[in-house]
């Protein structure tokens, strides 16, 4: 693909995430792709055979990206558990910023029904990508059953997640901070 090309391509995935982030997949619609990237519906349909692979594709740019920063931040901190800790700052950091919708792949996942449908299972892989970074990190613990402290993590950060988007309590993730340092804790020999 030549620079414009691409250019093209990546405005209308960046139009399309930010257009599925604030009102779903459902209420986004061509006429909106179109009047929002102002680029037109021919050139869209270029690049992209139906709005369902326009999604998808959005959605797997935003779960590249989304891991990249999340594992970034997550990072910062110097040990295992001050980093499995950390997960949840950044969780705070990310509530409480401008445009916070929950999560994407949450939202989407809530639309679409059929649980074999490219959204549902771009989703999925995102939240076993988040299970597979946390997994990482609980392995480097001196714990029994890694896999299973991870598994509880994980449903903390969703669960924290849910409650920052819905009840508007972006303290979520300190609650859920605190109950991992207490799953930390318990789990340590």
């Amino acid at each position: 693909m030549n620079p414009s090309t691409t250019e093209t391509r990546e405005k209308i995935l960046a139009t399309a995430e930010q257009l599925i982030y604030q009102n779903g997949i459902h209420a986004t619609g061509m006429d909106l792709l179109v009047k929002t990237s102002g680029v037109a519906r021919k050139s869209i349909y270029r690049y992209f055979a139906t709005k369902d692979e326009i999604a998808a594709a959005a959605l797997n740019a935003r779960d590249v990206r989304w891991m990249h920063w999340f594992r970034t931040e997550s990072d910062r901190a110097e040990t295992p558990d001050a980093r499995i800790l950390n997960m949840f700052a950044v969780l705070k950091g990310w509530f409480e910023s401008e445009g916070f919708r929950g999560c994407a792949f949450i939202n989407t996942a809530g639309e679409v029904g059929d649980p074999n449908d490219p959204i549902r299972l771009i989703a999925k892989l995102h939240k076993q990508k988040l299970f597979d970074y946390t997994l990482e990190l609980c392995e480097q613990l001196n714990v029994e059953q890694p896999s299973v402290l991870a598994r509880q993590l994980l449903i903390l950060m969703e669960g924290a997640i849910t409650v920052a988007r819905v009840m508007g309590d972006y303290d979520a993730a300190d609650s859920a901070r605190d109950v991992a340092q207490l799953l930390l804790k318990q789990a340590s020999p």
